[in-house]
């Protein structure tokens, strides 16, 4: 800004976007001191380096703002996570699907992780087959990103949603 810019020469812009051309640095100074203004150098990587002059705090307070703005259309997406025992029954499944459900529309990721306990840990396959019912619960509603896998006493499974309907399960359709 003003007189910490070093490059000799600047292509200057004025505070309406006109372009004043490829100045030197003091002329580009006093263009700035004419007007009572600062002169700003806003891309001190291109050849010649951009200078603009311009009021330098309403310059930054309307940067600010738009920083603030981008910022708060940013969503955050979490990663939520669900947890189920191996031996849950088929309404207790429905209703963590439904949530599940809900966290996938809002644009989140969830982990779903199944707890062994005890004895259970010697039917690991029974566990790989709940997960996979899981996922072909959801049908083309999700996309894996982690497949499932045993950590310990777990086995835990990454799903994200792909934006389409949830596919209604077998059970549900024949109640209807």
């Amino acid at each position: 800004m003003n007189g910490s810019i070093r490059a000799p020469q600047l292509r200057v812009v004025d505070q309406d976007g006109k372009q004043l051309g490829i100045l030197s640095r003091s002329e580009a100074l006093r263009l700035a001191e004419e007007q009572e203004l600062d002169l700003v150098e806003i891309s001190p990587n291109a050849n010649p380096p951009v200078a603009k002059i311009v009021d330098w705090g309403k310059y930054n307070y309307q940067k600010t703002k738009q920083q603030q703005a981008n910022k708060r259309n940013t969503k955050s997406l979490d990663m939520k996570q669900m947890r189920f025992g191996l031996k849950i029954g088929d309404h207790d499944l429905a209703v963590k699907m439904k949530k599940v459900t809900g966290f996938l529309e809002a644009g989140h990721k969830v982990k779903i992780t199944l707890v062994f306990r005890g004895r259970e840990l010697a039917h690991k396959d029974i566990g790989f087959k709940l997960a996979e019912r899981v996922i072909a619960d959801f049908g083309d509603a999700i996309a894996v990103d982690q497949q499932p896998q045993l950590n310990g006493k777990q086995l835990t499974f990454v799903v994200r949603g792909t934006g389409k309907p949830a596919a209604k399960r077998q059970d549900e359709a024949s109640e209807e």
